[in-house]
């Protein structure tokens, strides 16, 4: 008998195959196949004898959920499909074929899993970054990975399992605000070769992106609203500043500062909007993305689907429904953030204009001023030769 040298890993809600052959291959349609374990009452899994399948001595945990193929039985392969993966089906199985006193163990290890999320809360001047993933089996371990450098504050993981027997993971960080950082937050379980990652850039002066299937980005729009308030203030400090030095020395300097605050002012302005357009292009792809997996969701279920499979893919849908909305939100934030950010841009790159215009006047004044000066010492020196 040959069996796998390897635990079997199965997923909740899969359907997956115990491996179990016969060595020499003979048809084995009509011989006794059983499948048991040793640690259920009753122990049996599923039985086959003589081309009949014995129902009632199968434990009611696998009620409709075990068959053999007919077909594969006639080449010495009696491995065992089981439906439906059930976090109770994890154990040892034992496959027997009585005529040859041929037995082999096959072990089913199962898991489940699911992308971590990451969300963010502003404390005073700080930033906490919470990594959360529900549905985990068996408890997982979750990681941050971070770039070098930068002092962080790592919270220990809060692990909870819940009545389902599925664990919740739970991390956070905190960090600076004002300084730009990257993460990684990951979830693995090494027993059924499982990770799960999700990847975030913190950017210290606009906005944060996160990615991965289940992506949640957050726009600070109190950062970039604050920009957009700085450059229509300095519009009107722009515009009082002439009134009040009536030297023409004074208004050149003045005249200096102002074109070189606008001109910084419109180069972090356009390079806020560069990054807000990437965050829109990024958002566009996401609600794609967001359509397309609902799509292929309710394809599934439309299909016979029928137990824990099927309210798994219930809840998923839900889990979509609500990440579209926040894309959706967050793309009219971030197309209005452009709108604001192109008008001030307009109404600066106005200001700019006439500060160039203002400044060709004040040249031209001063050049007549020196002019009319060196009139009037040449006139002082003439009358004071002839006298």
């Amino acid at each position: 008998m040959i069996g796998p040298t390897q635990p079997v890993v199965a997923m909740i809600g899969d359907d997956i195959i115990l491996p179990c052959h016969l060595e020499p291959a003979v048809d084995a349609v009509d011989l006794t196949v059983d499948w048991s374990r040793k640690d259920l009452k009753p122990r049996s899994v599923y039985v086959r004898r003589e081309g009949v399948e014995l129902l009632t001595e199968q434990n009611p945990l696998y009620t409709g959920r075990t068959s053999l193929s007919v077909n594969k039985l006639q080449c010495g392969d009696v491995s065992l499909k089981l439906s439906t993966v059930q976090l109770s089906d994890a154990g040892t199985y034992k496959c027997l074929v009585p005529k040859f006193n041929a037995e082999s163990v096959v072990t089913l290890a199962v898991g489940s899993v699911s992308s971590p999320v990451i969300e963010l809360t502003n404390v005073k001047n700080k930033m906490v970054l919470e990594c959360k993933s529900n549905g985990w089996y068996p408890e997982p371990q979750m990681l941050w990975v971070y770039s070098e450098g930068k002092p962080i504050s790592v919270e220990p993981t809060k692990i909870v399992r819940g009545s389902d027997g599925l664990y919740a993971v739970s991390s956070k960080v905190t960090v600076e605000k004002g300084q730009s950082y990257s993460f990684n937050c990951k979830v693995q379980q090494k027993n059924i070769s499982q990770i799960k990652e999700t990847h975030i850039h913190v950017s210290g002066d606009l906005f944060m992106v996160q990615s991965n299937t289940a992506v949640h980005i957050t726009i600070n729009l109190t950062v970039c609203l604050i920009s957009v308030g700085t450059a229509v203030i300095l519009i009107w400090k722009c515009g009082q500043k002439k009134t009040k030095n009536k030297r023409l020395e004074d208004e050149f300097q003045n005249n200096e500062e102002d074109l070189e605050h606008v001109q910084q002012t419109i180069k972090k302005l356009k390079e806020q909007k560069t990054s807000l357009k990437n965050q829109r292009e990024k958002l566009i792809t996401l609600i794609q993305e967001d359509k397309t997996e609902k799509k292929e969701i309710m394809n599934m279920l439309e299909t016979f689907v029928l137990g824990k499979q099927r309210q798994k893919l219930t809840n998923k849908e839900k889990d979509l429904e609500k990440r579209t909305e926040v894309h959706d939100e967050l793309l009219k934030m971030t197309e209005k953030l452009m709108e604001e950010i192109e008008n001030i841009i307009i109404q600066i790159t106005e200001r700019k204009g006439k500060l160039e215009k203002d400044k060709e006047q004040i040249i031209k004044h001063l050049r007549e001023k020196q002019r009319n000066e060196k009139d009037f010492e040449e006139t002082v020196r003439e009358t004071s030769e002839k006298q």
